[in-house]
């Protein structure tokens, strides 16, 4: 079965996308969004749940991945290539999963999400004013990808420590972050039509400022007030 786009539109109408690079801060501020505007708050991999007991290795392979894996060594010594093959191959795989999720979710409430959605799918089922894409440098994408507690990210850097040879697994392992996020995805992003945030590399806290903007784009902000009258 297929459904039309404006269909999909429709019913995604209370939900806002916030998509891009990583480390640029989407979490923190879907996050921030969702606690200052009494939003539906979905983080990174929000839809997990139901690929784990949905997808099949038949039509989702990237998303059955995890599936097969017998050991977490073989996942963070793949090759760069490969790494940035399956990450873009999941957000495509993942994205009628994350469209049913959020339909089911946004019925009475606005919705922000974290998404792994492709460009091109939230072209087709979004507006302008429901996305904005935040990217940072690559530096800071690769170089920093290890510096945030969230649970994931130390789990494998412990993963990466435990191998034989942790500093050559390190280094192919960032090979394979700098794929994901090379100038080609950035130039992707940038220039995707869709609003932009880059995050600067100064040392500044600007998750309010960024929280501002983002929401000035999407409306919440005029909405808020005029709910407050």
């Amino acid at each position: 079965m297929y459904i039309e786009h404006n269909i999909l539109r429709y019913y995604l109408r209370n939900v806002y996308f916030i998509t891009g690079t990583a480390y640029a801060g989407k979490s923190t501020t879907v996050r921030m969004l969702a606690d200052r505007y009494d939003m539906v708050f979905c983080g990174e991999n929000y839809f997990s749940a139901v690929t784990d007991a949905a997808a099949q290795p038949d039509l989702q392979p990237d998303l059955c991945y995890m599936r097969s894996l017998k050991d977490w060594k073989d996942f963070v010594t793949r090759s760069p290539e490969e790494y940035e093959r399956w990450m873009y191959h999941t957000g495509r795989e993942a994205a009628g999963f994350e469209v049913a999720e959020l339909i089911s979710l946004s019925r009475n409430r606005n919705v922000i999400a974290d998404t792994s959605i492709p460009i091109d799918i939230l072209k087709e089922i979004s507006d302008y004013d429901h996305v904005a894409v935040m990217l940072s440098p690559q530096s800071m994408s690769v170089e920093r990808f290890f510096d945030r507690s969230d649970p994931d990210k130390q789990f494998l850097l412990q993963v990466i420590e435990s191998c034989e040879n942790p500093e050559a697994v390190m280094e192919n392992y960032r090979q394979g972050l700098a794929r994901i996020n090379s100038r080609e995805h950035y130039e992707a992003y940038a220039n995707s039509g869709f609003f932009t945030v880059v995050r600067e590399d100064n040392g500044t806290d600007t998750r309010e400022a960024v929280c501002d903007i983002i929401a000035k784009h999407f409306g919440l902000a005029s909405s808020a007030g005029a709910d407050a009258l």
